[in-house]
């Protein structure tokens, strides 16, 4: 960034991401603020600090902590009636007459749905648009100047007439990649910069070193439900009807709700949840043979039978908490009990599952392989183990054939996949993750729905962001093109 001309690095400080519950605080490790102000400091960065309490940021629950709704009658994002705007921006005025020329969020690129378009911004677009800027003698601020990675569960959504979840890679189409390397995009923004101040000399970092390998076979370790004495070794919370992530504290991730059929139902009948209840993803079992997924805004019934006193578990996915909007409180879980014909289903269990815990510690070390079962479906875990042959570098994970999910290495989770929706078909592996030669890394997927015949994975050298049947979308802030489709208004930052 310095390199490229800028004075000054604007990051967000997510309330969530270091205040998991109430009063404790996490500063370490990727959550060390004070080692990244020093290393801004090192770089002869200025630092604009974003604190919150809300960020938005394509971020889970826009920063704000989902233990907010422990409350459930709580106003996120409320304005307290007694301010009086107006005295407040005549004290502004007071002090600053005339206000300088800013843009403080100057769209290099734009955020990915998943099932939606890749996005991008013309190198031509943002360019353009900086050099007029510049020419008036205005402050910029380049949103996103490096995009980054949702890691773990902490993307966000958008809610736009349907739920829409936002993609584990925040590439973002920005001037420097979700690796941290330089694009065509930075060395064009740079050649801008420089007609209007000198920027430093000296060569730009050069790409990290990237690494390929497999393809690896993975084996199975069996179903979801085998290890629910792991997943939740405190056991079930009963109540006669279904409790929301919230209610149980179980922040983010999967809760598995189960009930037994207190009649037989002989012939195809509509499960279902009113009032669209289900937030936001629901696989669907009968006796542990899997059914198929119930949808937030999507699917809306799947047809069961049963007999009397069948096991009927339902696991709930939290794809991820709206992110942009006033008072959205955005509960998970089952919202309202499920309907099976007309009968309303009561006397639930639910079991919340730490699954990053089982992944890190209970999983067991050395695997055996197995002989090759029938292709399976429904929540199943698979893993495997691989030495660092050569040098260890960046790398991109790559699903071919696996439908959607959850992967770990080496413990860490890396976010979710979703290749069967796309657009994006490869995580981002920081090299940091990996043991270098001489060491096992391993790792493993929690495969939610399908898994492909040969279940094979990759580690590839570059990402695949744009695996969608659809044109890629080239956004852009012309008058033109925002009155045609308005594509810069689905989210806010």
């Amino acid at each position: 960034m310095r390199l490229s001309g800028l004075n000054a690095v604007q990051f967000y400080v997510p309330w969530n991401y270091h205040e998991p519950e109430p009063g404790v605080y996490n500063f370490n490790g990727s959550r060390d603020l004070v080692a990244f102000l020093n290393e801004a400091s090192k770089a002869k960065l200025l630092v604009i600090l974003r604190p919150g309490p809300y960020i938005c940021a394509e971020w889970e629950m826009g920063g704000l902590p989902s233990w907010l709704l422990r409350k459930p009658k709580i106003h996120l994002r409320t304005s307290d009636p007694a301010d009086n705007m107006t005295r407040i921006f005549n004290l502004l005025r007071k002090y600053e007459p005339r206000g300088p020329l800013v843009n403080s969020e100057y769209y290099t690129g734009w955020l990915d749905y998943w099932g939606q378009n890749h996005s991008t911004r013309s190198i031509q677009a943002v360019t353009k648009g900086l050099e007029n800027m510049l020419k008036l003698g205005a402050s910029v601020n380049m949103y996103m100047f490096h995009g980054g990675t949702n890691f773990g569960y902490w993307n966000g959504a958008d809610d736009k007439g349907r739920f829409l979840p936002i993609t584990t890679s925040y590439d973002y189409d920005a001037p420097i990649s979700e690796a941290g390397d330089p694009t065509p995009k930075l060395l064009a923004i740079r050649n801008v910069i420089s007609k209007f101040q000198e920027v430093p000399l000296g060569p730009l970092p050069p790409p990290s070193p990237k690494m390929t390998l497999g393809p690896l076979t993975l084996y199975l370790d069996g179903d979801l439900l085998a290890f629910l004495d792991f997943l939740c070794p405190e056991g079930p919370i009963h109540s006669v009807f279904p409790l929301t992530f919230e209610a149980v504290k179980q922040d983010r991730g999967f809760m598995l709700y189960r009930t037994y059929l207190t009649h037989s139902v002989f012939e195809p009948t509509p499960l279902w949840v009113p009032n669209n209840g289900i937030h936001d993803r629901a696989y669907v079992m009968v006796d542990g043979v899997f059914q198929g997924v119930l949808e937030r805004n999507m699917n809306h019934q799947l047809f069961l039978m049963g007999e009397l006193g069948a096991k009927l578990d339902i696991l709930l996915e939290n794809m991820g908490r709206l992110s942009f909007g006033s008072n959205s409180s955005d509960f998970k879980g089952l919202l309202q009990p499920p309907i099976l014909g007309q009968v309303i289903l009561t006397e639930w269990m639910m079991f919340p599952l730490n699954v990053d815990k089982l992944v890190k510690w209970w999983f067991p070390l050395h695997l055996r392989k197995r002989a090759k079962p029938q292709t399976p479906s429904g929540p199943i875990f698979y893993s495997t183990t691989f030495p660092a042959a050569g040098p260890i570098g960046d790398t991109f994970l790559y699903l071919p054939g696996w439908t959607k999910g959850q992967v770990w290495i080496n413990g860490f989770n890396l976010g979710r996949y979703w290749t069967k929706q796309g657009p994006q078909e490869t995580l981002y592996v920081p090299r940091p993750l990996l043991f270098p030669r001489g060491g096992i890394n391993k790792i493993t997927v929690l495969e939610l729905e399908n898994v492909p015949p040969e279940p094979l994975i990759e580690f590839l050298d570059k990402p695949i962001l744009n695996s969608t049947t659809h044109k890629t979308y080239i956004y852009s802030l012309s008058v033109e093109a925002q009155s045609a489709s308005e594509p810069m208004q689905l989210s806010g930052h």
